[in-house]
């Protein structure tokens, strides 16, 4: 366990020793008994109750503090992810970002024209938790809300198995298509982030 130590510590942006983190993720676990039914509980939480918004912060390091999105109550999945690990954190479950590339074929066009005309979302965020000796994929990015106004497959998480963003809408046509998976970190890796734009 010693070698997991680093992904249960709290750190500038991952400040699950925030009294509002800690006391979430409190909240949200009273009673639950293993990891994996305090992990679901977390992710739905942060899945369904922060609201997906791709036009939130995110020029300056500070937009992306745990505490900050849950205060803020919404974000896209870059934040998302983060608190996500944040209150896995606090609740004494290893957890770690990750980022990856991802073709999205149902980008709407208002957002691809904001990012220069293409599908290409970089750095797409989302965690990983550490449950019963594996680490588990969560990508907790779109809200059951979000995914019913623009036909996306939820992403279920059962703590047992990957949650992965689906490769296909609800009507069959390709949504989520990886490009490039830049694997995980121990905090939030705001160079790469800023480097990589």
């Amino acid at each position: 366990m010693k070698k997991l130590e680093k992904y249960l510590k709290a750190t500038a942006y991952i400040d699950w020793d925030n009294e509002a983190v800690e006391q979430k993720a409190q909240e949200l676990t009273r009673g639950k008994k293993s990891d994996r039914a305090k992990a679901i509980a977390l992710y739905y939480f942060v899945r369904d109750t922060i609201k997906h918004n791709p036009y939130a912060p995110g020029a300056a390091p500070e937009d992306y503090k745990a505490s900050l999105v849950l205060r803020r109550g919404n974000g896209y999945c870059q934040h998302k992810a983060l608190l996500l690990v944040a209150l896995a954190r606090a609740a004494g479950i290893p957890a770690r970002p990750g980022y990856a590339d991802f073709r999205d074929h149902q980008l709407s066009p208002k957002f691809r024209a904001m990012i220069g005309g293409d599908n290409l979302l970089i750095q797409h965020g989302y965690a990983e938790l550490f449950i019963d000796g594996k680490w588990v994929h969560a990508s907790p990015s779109y809200d059951l809300e979000t995914c019913k106004k623009g036909g996306f497959v939820p992403v279920e998480f059962d703590g047992i198995n990957d949650a992965r963003d689906s490769s296909h809408n609800v009507k069959g046509e390709p949504h989520m298509q990886l490009a490039k998976d830049h694997g995980t970190y121990e905090d939030f890796p705001w160079d790469f982030i800023l480097s990589y734009r």
